[in-house]
């Protein structure tokens, strides 16, 4: 690339003023849909396959961490095959001069905080729906060895037909995907962090069924259930307070729902449930059990009526499930 055509993808990536770019004669970006700490992240068009993209560009200054740039690479191309309904997909993964990025699955719609200021507290139902989806991605992404390290809100999808995706796989294990204590020891975002990463420790499985529960405790109850001044007062609540009981703040929340939450927040992992997919199920057999018990029986004699599927509250988020 020519010194001249860089700084004008500099100017549109980093600059205010919008103009449409082209990143090595294949991915057209058209909009900025969103940022972080870490990339911004643009609606486009993949000119080859001729399909809309989602293309994360890294900010200028990781440019020169070659460490970092290695870690991004290796991770997007790892997440690269993993294939799951309830996981954003990732395209590739490449370079246009000092231009670093990702090209991912774009997903009309927004991400789950953005419904929960919105909405929150949601139907029992569609939390749980939600809350299910992602353990199921969760759980084929724990089978391949990847944690995702930073589950939150932000980074789950709710699309406009109602499918559920979580993204930033890989991203997330970045240094600013994470929170910083005053040792030096980076985890993931304070207010959805487990205790054993607060407390500088390997993130596993269970770390990633803890920030779930985070993330199902406030679509529950529209709050979360540690706050504090700073991100290291949130972090120390997570290692050693008890969450409050989210039928405190909701009471529609059935018991036996609670109890699932509250497991999902033990400060043990070996307390938690044991697996992603273990998660699910509690809260799949909880759907189903709410189904069976609202069945309307027929009044007329005839062969005893049997439970249906319940309707959801919106199209494509009861994901199937997997052997």
């Amino acid at each position: 690339m020519r010194a001249s055509s860089r700084a004008s993808v500099v100017q549109f990536l980093y600059g205010d003023t919008m103009q449409q770019k082209i990143l090595n004669n294949r991915y057209e970006l058209e909009q900025k849909i969103g940022e972080g700490g870490m990339a911004r992240v643009y609606r486009g068009r993949d000119l080859r396959l001729s399909r809309a993209v989602a293309v994360k560009v890294l900010h200028s200054h990781y440019a020169s961490d070659t460490g970092f740039l290695q870690r991004f690479h290796h991770e997007a191309q790892a997440v690269a095959n993993l294939r799951h309904p309830n996981i954003v997909d990732v395209y590739d993964v490449g370079q246009d001069g000092d231009m670093h990025y990702i090209v991912m699955e774009y997903v009309p719609g927004s991400d789950l905080k953005a419904l929960i200021v919105r909405e929150a507290p949601l139907p029992v139902e569609r939390a749980v729906s939600i809350a299910e989806a992602v353990a199921r991605g969760l759980d084929a992404a724990h089978r391949l060895g990847m944690i995702h390290r930073d589950i939150k809100p932000q980074n789950i999808i709710i699309g406009e037909a109602g499918q559920v995706k979580i993204t930033d796989f890989g991203i997330a294990k970045s240094t600013m995907s994470t929170a910083m204590t005053e040792t030096g020891v980076t985890f993931g975002t304070a207010d959805y962090i487990s205790p054993e990463q607060a407390r500088g420790q390997p993130a596993t499985p269970q770390s990633d069924i803890y920030s779930l529960g985070v993330t199902l405790y406030e679509m529950l109850t529209g709050r979360l259930p540690f706050t504090g001044d700073s991100s290291i007062a949130v972090a120390m609540q997570h290692v050693s307070a008890e969450p409050p009981p989210p039928r405190m703040y909701n009471s529609r929340i059935p018991p036996q729902l609670e109890a699932i939450v509250l497991r999902a927040l033990n400060k043990d992992p070996s307390r938690r449930p044991h697996s992603a997919r273990e998660f699910a199920n509690l809260l799949e057999s909880y759907r189903t059990a709410g189904d069976q018990a609202t069945v309307v029986r027929p009044v007329a004699p005839g062969p005893p009526a049997r439970s249906t599927p319940g309707t959801w509250p919106f199209p494509g988020t009861r994901p199937g499930r997997r052997p």
